[in-house]
């Protein structure tokens, strides 16, 4: 006897009378969730910055291409550019995934210039330790920095900001106390002397290898038979490796995955054993580094330290990491994409000189870009909670 009526020869299976014949298709599971390759390209938070430069170069290819922009030398000067602020932006990239900002970048610069200048010119201390001097008061600031955060829990626009006012009135202050001036130059000349300083922070690398791809005629020599493009300046070596740091310790590790459960939850990650004060403390140490390491860069490239140097560069920094995909609610972003914004930033700002357009319009393409990629980060955000 069958089921409901249904007789079955001994040697058939009953099973088979619910199989499927081929011509049925199988029923999908509505719980799993089909992205194209262009969906999951599109939720990487980098994908508009590296969209953006495409986009950038393309531009300027047909606008300055003809005007030397992508010789040599035209490409180390908005590659410089673009290298000062990366430095930035990968902290203050990192720091904003974590939930948190620090207005004070542009003041630290300021400060730690002065760091690096004062005791070196007017105390005759080694430039190699007044650069570790430097160091360590810009790091101690930003762990005083985090510290309030954590300890008032007061937002750190508030706390950053003050200290964005007390840095640079301090600069200020300590110039006019002790040389009278708030420019000191003379640094140069220290750093050349210096083994240390020359050989991490002061001049070119590589100078050897283009001085003879310049005299194999692969680039411009110059009447005193030195080539045009001495070297690769030690910013973009720094940056690099600085960039490449922090994408491998965000993706790869397990502090990198605290950083993104810190910004995305704070109380959450807490729950779970992430320690959230240590992590966005350390974070704050790390974009006071960084703005270090741009100042120190900048005080030996230039040869001189000046008490308003990094005005503004806190914004900028902000811009780069949000064009790069970092969202200012914390939680989501990438080095690599804060690095492709700095990158943008470089080629704008060195690009429009190679133009007819007036400079003037670079603020307002900064804000046209940071308004755009605000918008799109809030759609891939969108994007990425309703595939959850």
């Amino acid at each position: 006897m069958g089921v409901a009526g249904k007789h079955y020869p001994p040697h058939v299976n009953r099973q088979q009378d619910n199989a499927e014949t081929p011509d049925q298709a199988k029923p999908s599971d509505e719980r799993v969730r089909h992205t194209s390759w262009f969906g999951h390209l599109l939720n990487r938070p980098e994908f508009a910055a590296i969209s953006g430069t495409v986009l950038v170069f393309i531009v300027f290819g047909f606008g300055a291409g003809s005007s030397g922009m992508f010789n040599l030398d035209g490409v180390m000067n908005w590659s410089q550019v673009a290298a000062y602020l990366g430095l930035l932006a990968v902290g203050a990239c990192l720091l904003m995934i974590a939930g948190e900002f620090d207005l004070s970048i542009g003041s630290m610069i300021g400060f730690a210039g002065m760091m690096v200048a004062l005791p070196a010119v007017y105390f005759h201390w080694p430039l190699s330790l007044s650069i570790l001097f430097a160091f360590v008061m810009s790091m101690l600031l930003g762990a005083l920095n985090g510290y309030l955060v954590m300890r008032t829990r007061l937002p750190s626009f508030i706390v950053t900001l003050a200290f964005l006012f007390i840095l640079r009135g301090l600069t200020l202050a300590l110039s006019i106390m002790f040389a009278d001036r708030t420019i000191i130059s003379g640094v140069g000349d220290l750093a050349q002397a210096d083994p240390i300083a020359d050989t991490l922070f002061h001049g070119v690398a590589f100078h050897g290898l283009f001085n003879w791809l310049a005299h194999m005629g692969i680039g411009k020599l110059l009447d005193s038979g030195q080539p045009l493009v001495p070297g690769i300046p030690k910013v973009i070596i720094w940056w690099l490796a600085l960039a490449a740091v922090g994408a491998f310790v965000l993706a790869k590790t397990r502090y990198g995955n605290w950083i993104l459960a810190v910004g995305g939850d704070a109380n959450a990650a807490k729950n779970v054993g992430v320690p959230v004060k240590r992590v966005k403390i350390s974070l704050f140490v790390l974009t006071a580094f960084c703005s270090c390491l741009f100042a120190v860069l900048q005080v030996c490239d230039i040869g001189s330290a000046a008490a308003d140097r990094g005005l503004q560069k806190e914004f900028e920094a902000i811009i780069a990491a949000v064009i790069g995909g970092t969202l200012l609610t914390g939680g989501y972003g990438s080095v690599v994409g804060a690095c492709f914004g700095a990158l943008i930033f470089g080629v704008v700002q060195i690009g429009i000189t190679y133009t007819n357009v007036s400079s003037d319009w670079f603020r307002v393409f900064l804000g046209v870009m940071l308004l755009i990629a605000v918008l799109f980060n809030h759609y891939v955000r969108r994007r990425v909670s309703q595939a959850q």
